[in-house]
């Protein structure tokens, strides 16, 4: 048995739950589409924003309101995207596709473990302020918002051949 096998025989249960509440098939293929697509271009595009303008900003004031604003959305866009990576898996096994057979699964992934990472950094202190660190911070973030078009491109490409 694949791991992928045994990836959907352990969600099967939780996906033939969501499928009881008789969710319409549009809902189960396009619903973390959206919702994602959502999250990612509202709340994601601005977390960025205001992570460099708070690097970049030239006013003092601007920069620490854009400073706290990634602070306080950061996460949450974290919670969000973590929460929706989990149902689109489940989407994928109500459906009765592999799991692990698409780039969409790989750079969702991807996006998943880049993002807790970046959290860290940021958890530990830029690890007592260390530039360097910020700067990395700064560079991941913004090639996780990247892998995240790619994402969303092979995800598109995904919805499609179901």
């Amino acid at each position: 048995m694949t791991l992928d096998e045994n990836l959907t025989d352990l969600l099967q249960p939780i996906a033939d739950w969501f499928g009881s509440l008789g969710v319409p098939k549009p809902i189960v293929q396009w619903g973390h589409p959206v919702m994602m697509g959502i999250v990612v271009v509202v709340l994601g595009s601005y977390v960025a924003y205001a992570g460099w303008r708070g690097r970049l900003a030239d006013d003092k004031d601007i920069a620490l309101k854009n400073r706290a604003d990634h602070r306080k959305l950061a996460p949450l866009m974290t919670l969000f995207i973590t929460l929706g990576y989990t149902g689109g898996i489940l989407s994928l096994v109500m459906q009765g596709e592999p799991i692990m057979e698409s780039p969409h699964f790989w750079t969702g992934s991807a996006a998943v473990l880049l993002l807790w990472s970046n959290g860290l950094i940021s958890l530990s202190g830029f690890g007592g302020g260390k530039p360097v660190l910020r700067m990395t911070h700064a560079y991941i973030g913004t090639l996780i918002m990247l892998l995240l078009v790619i994402h969303a491109a092979f995800g598109l490409k995904l919805g499609l051949s179901i």
